[in-house]
Parts: structure tokens; sequence; C-alpha cells
């Protein structure tokens, strides 16, 4: 999951002024000179979109006016967290789209550069509003300059929060669920090429020897029997070796125990290849979505993996349960702790690597959560949440 900053609140005004009422005059004072340059930008290209729409070049003219309203807003959402500390979340990207036409119609029906423009329209009287009362609070009104400028600053912090943040919480969630699908696509790329290069350097190199030893063989089956039996029999025990190659490259992708048994099982089997005593409590009515189940599975292994590698632990823990809507996950070890989300530490998923921030962003990818406490000295624990998805039902007469 994303976390953006909130929104810094200002101290109560006084009649002194601060450090934050002088950001406010500032803000207030540049209102003017952004309003204009806001109005004229929204006057001139609306005017020249709407009044060309009926040649070839006025709706394109138009989107690119809108498309430039999300750049100005961008700079007016930056001088309002510099000065009036208002973190307001950027909308999400547009689609390129395929073809001009597309580009166009995403950019005429885009609800923040319409609003992004209705900024620009409504602020130069506000402009010249705020900018005029407090040039004369400055010089006439100045034992309230404080009240004036927080009562004309909250006005403008409306406007920001009001016009250019995203359209909807649907909106901030398009935005989170892109950035996550960058790492989604990442995750797999990564996987993809450890498959790669275990079945190159692994299975694949010794199917070759063996064939190239079967080959030997076959050529001195009638010259010499007794050296080919011996190249047949070490042939046999290359072939044991490739299948469990694969087999364990297989239970990497996915276990079959997992498919076959559940997480219960599939996280007992990975406990008992732990180099310490590991109790596994699954509490599950049923079972979760596939794709839940298997997150569930390689989280847990790695963290395991991680206690046997770094811990120095004499025991650990696994619990699963369902609480509501969510899958939850614990996993603890009596280790010397100092794991952390950045890879250090020697507790469950530390060891300074990158396990750690790599199952949160795997976790956050999927609406999850991961949660990390281990200090010097130990314990460690971890939590983890996946939502809950109910497991699809095979299809009628399909293999089980």
């Amino acid at each position: 999951m994303s976390d953006h900053p909130t929104d810094t609140p200002p101290p109560p005004a006084r009649l002194a002024c601060g450090r934050h009422t002088w950001k406010e005059v500032a803000h207030l004072l540049a209102d003017l000179p952004c309003a204009l340059a806001g109005f004229l930008y929204a006057v001139v290209t609306v005017a020249l979109g709407a009044g060309l729409a009926v040649t070839v070049i006025g709706l394109p003219l138009l989107a690119l006016g809108l498309s430039g309203a999300r750049g100005m807003a961008r700079s007016e959402r930056a001088r309002a967290r510099g000065l009036l500390g208002v973190h307001v979340d950027a909308p999400s990207r547009l689609p390129r789209g395929d073809g001009l036409f597309a580009w166009v119609w995403s950019r005429l029906k885009d609800p923040v550069g319409w609003r992004s423009q209705l900024y620009g329209f409504i602020r130069l009287p506000w402009g010249v509003v705020a900018f005029t009362v407090t040039l004369v609070s400055l010089f006439v009104l100045w034992p309230v300059l404080p009240f004036v400028a927080r009562g004309l600053a909250n006005v403008d912090r409306a406007m920001v929060r009001g016009l250019l943040s995203p359209s909807d919480e649907l909106e901030r969630r398009i935005a989170e669920l892109e950035s996550d699908r960058g790492v989604v696509v990442d995750t797999a790329a990564a996987d993809l090429r450890r498959i790669e290069r275990d079945l190159h350097d692994g299975a694949q190199a010794r199917l070759v020897a063996l064939a190239m030893g079967l080959g030997l063989a076959k050529e001195k089956l009638l010259d010499d029997p007794e050296a080919a039996a011996a190249m047949v029999d070490e042939a046999h025990g290359e072939v044991k070796l490739a299948l469990q190659e694969l087999r364990d490259l297989a239970r990497g992708i996915h276990p079959a125990v997992l498919t076959d048994r559940g997480l219960d099982a599939a996280l007992s089997s990975v406990a008992a290849r732990c180099t310490v005593p590991v109790k596994v409590s699954v509490d599950l009515a049923e079972r979760p979505a596939e794709a839940i189940e298997g997150i569930a599975y390689f989280t847990v292994s790695e963290l395991l993996q991680n206690v046997s590698k770094h811990a120095r632990a004499r025991a650990a823990s696994v619990e699963v349960w369902r609480a509501e809507d969510r899958l939850m996950l614990q996993v603890r070890d009596d280790g010397v702790g100092g794991a952390r989300l950045d890879g250090g530490g020697a507790g469950a998923g530390g060891g300074g690597g990158t396990g750690m921030a790599g199952l949160a962003e795997r976790l956050g990818a999927v609406d999850g959560v991961f949660v990390v406490d281990s200090p010097e000295g130990g314990p460690t624990v971890v939590r983890a949440e996946l939502p809950w998805r109910d497991r699809t039902p095979p299809p009628a007469g399909a293999r089980r």
C-alpha cells in the first residue's frame, strides 16, 4: 500500500507574526500573479479550442489545453504544499491511447483537467481580493495580520483541496494500483529470469550430459559391454539428480502439496525443512483464492528461510487465521532480533539482503500489509495481512 503525507496544520494564529504567518502572507501575495497567469491560460485555451471546434484542429487544441492545465495544477499543489502545508495527492496519469483520437478523447473527458481550468477561472477574483486585503493588512492592520492571513489562507487551502485533488477515492486507488502494477511486473520478470537460469544451469545441463553419456554407452554396447553398463548406471544416477532438481524447481514455482492439500500441509512441509523447531497453527475453515494462498505460502517460506539462515533462534512459530475479510499471517522467532524492512538485521526476513522490502512490495501490490517488530535482542515478530478472496470452484468435470 502507498503511504501519502498528511497535511501539516499550522499552529493557532497569535498576535505576533511567526514563521507560518509569513509563509501564508507570501502565498497570498503570490496569489495575484499566479491567478492572473492561470486565468489567461484558461480563457485562451478554452475559448480557442471551443471556437475552433468546428474545424479539425479545435478539439485537439482544447485537449492540449486541458492537458496543460494539469501541469499548472501541479505547480499550484507544490506551492500550497510548500507555503500552506497542504499535501494533496497527485491524480493518476492519463493513458496515452492508441492514435490521436484516443488521446484527444481521454483528455476531453478528464475531470481533473476541467477542474484545473475551473480553478484558473475562479482564482482571478479571489487573487485580487486576497492580494489587496493582505497588502492593506501589512501596512494598516498590522496587529491583526496573523488572523487575517490565516482566514484568507484557509480559503486557499479549501480551494486547493476541493479542485486540485484527485476526483475521488477511486481515482486515488487507480494511482496506487498503477504504482503497484510496476512492482508486480518487475517481480514476475525476476521470477521468470530465475526459473530460466535454474533450468539452464541445472536440469538442462544435466540432461545434456546425460544424453551424451547414453550416446557413448550405445557406441560401446557391443565392443565393451561392461564399460557400457557402467556408463548406463552412471546415467541412471544423473536421471535421479535431474528429477530432483526439477522437483525442487517446481516446488519453487508452486508446490504440489499446496495445490492438493492447502496451507496447513504446505507450511508444515516448509517448517520441517527449517533448521529450528517450528510450531505451525493454521485456523482456516475454508481455503482462500489460489493467488492469495500462493502469496501467503511464499511469504512464510521466505521468512522461515531467513530464520534458518540469520536469526540464530532456538524456536519459531507460524500462525495463520482469517479475520473477517483478511487473511492474517504471523511468524515469530526467539532469535537475536534487529530485523528491518530495509533488509538489515538477523530476524525473520533479515540478513542484509532485500528480502523484507521485496515481501512488503509484493504484499502491497495486492492491497496487503507487512509489519516488522524486531527489537535488538529479539524476539522478532512479522505480521502480514492479505485480502481474503473466496476460492473459485473448479468447473464441472474438471480433474482435481
